[in-house]
């Protein structure tokens, strides 16, 4: 089960628990050159982004925005780091959200002005804090105390993050996000899990810092993979050092792992062994590649499990829950079965084709 959260619109993106989990990424152009961010934003939204951030560090940035944000085909977050007033800035550039960081901005009358700048424009504020923006002092006092290093880590972070959206809402600003982010996947978990049980705010998920692509998304995918499970998550961004887009893709996978895309479908086949009676790495490509085309051309699927199996053994029984399968025979034939229970056989395209006809038919066989 989903974890409730308040919900509300980062512009015409929907946010919360009522809405889908989205998919954000961050420009890495100089924001000052709207040239070169509109493009990027444009190839991004074309991959598949829903929400794009951008820096907002200098005078040249916030004026900028307001020429990103009336064209952008994404709504945009203007990531502030160093300046309050950049962030007033940005909102009133048209922004449809602000990213602050409690570590760096905590003066409470910049806060204030902030926040009614927000509400004025129906801004929506994400109040992020990451393990590199901790008090060092604190942490040092909380494990010498006896406290263990990832657990104090997680709680400063969450306190953090809480204490400015407290602030935030007692000037009445109730469209907030959190996050709270380290590189350390044990401090993440315990960070967001922390921060779930302590509020009914929308959460950004994200392992900051993940790295190169190959590393980077499948450190990300266990961080973020694992908090989807608990059903905590509302906006994710797997940060890589790479292209954008690659930030996209490597999403798109996490989600369709966890089962979160609309068009989800999970494709099982076990691992090769004695009994295998088909080339089964072969046939799980060709599975795979049906699927994906099937996906890429928007033909609708009307199944989320697929089992391919290299014998009988592996067939209907271990993949009972699947909604369609197919396994290798000792005749020779492919089998064919719909939750535990055989419904046909057939050569090996004779089974891809009747397989095909399944998912893309209006039922399964009964």
């Amino acid at each position: 089960m989903r974890r409730k959260t308040r919900n509300f619109f980062l512009g015409e993106t929907g946010i919360g628990s009522d809405h889908r989990i989205t998919i954000q990424s961050m420009c890495n152009t100089r924001t000052a050159d709207v040239d070169a961010t509109m493009k990027q934003i444009g190839v991004l939204a074309d991959a598949g982004c829903d929400i794009i951030r951008v820096s907002a560090d200098t005078p040249a940035d916030v004026a900028a925005l307001k020429t990103i944000c009336a064209a952008s085909p994404l709504p945009v977050i203007a990531d502030i780091q160093f300046s309050g007033e950049s962030a007033i800035g940005a909102i009133i550039s048209g922004c449809a959200g602000i990213r602050v960081n409690p570590g760096i901005i905590h003066d409470r009358e910049l806060l204030a002005k902030i926040a009614a700048t927000a509400l004025h424009y129906h801004t929506v504020i994400r109040v992020g804090a990451n393990a590199g923006s901790l008090k060092m002092h604190r942490l040092e006092q909380l494990t010498a105390d006896g406290m263990d290093k990832n657990d104090a880590a997680a709680l400063l972070l969450c306190e953090a993050v809480l204490a400015q959206c407290e602030l935030l809402a007692d000037h009445g600003v109730t469209r907030i996000k959190a996050a709270v982010k380290s590189s350390d996947i044990r401090i993440t978990l315990a960070a967001c899990r922390r921060l779930a049980a302590s509020c009914d705010l929308p959460l950004h998920l994200g392992l900051t810092e993940a790295g190169t692509p190959a590393k980077g998304e499948l450190r990300s995918a266990i961080a973020i993979g694992s908090l989807l499970a608990d059903g905590i998550g509302d906006t994710i961004r797997v940060s890589l050092t790479a292209d954008p887009v690659t930030e996209i893709a490597a999403a798109k996978r996490i989600l369709d792992a966890c089962g979160l895309l609309d068009d989800s479908v999970e494709i099982i086949s076990c691992p090769t062994c004695g009994r295998t009676e088909v080339n089964l790495i072969e046939l799980a490509g060709k599975v795979e590649a049906l699927v994906a085309g099937m996906r890429q051309d928007k033909i609708p699927i009307n199944c989320k499990k697929i089992a391919v199996m290299g014998c009988p053994v592996n067939g209907p029984g271990e993949a009972r829950n699947a909604d369609i399968g197919i396994a290798g025979s000792r005749n020779g034939q492919i089998v064919i079965f719909r939750r535990g229970k055989v419904i046909g056989a057939g050569t090996e395209a004779q089974a891809l084709e009747t397989l095909f006809s399944y998912l893309g038919s209006d039922h399964l066989p009964e």
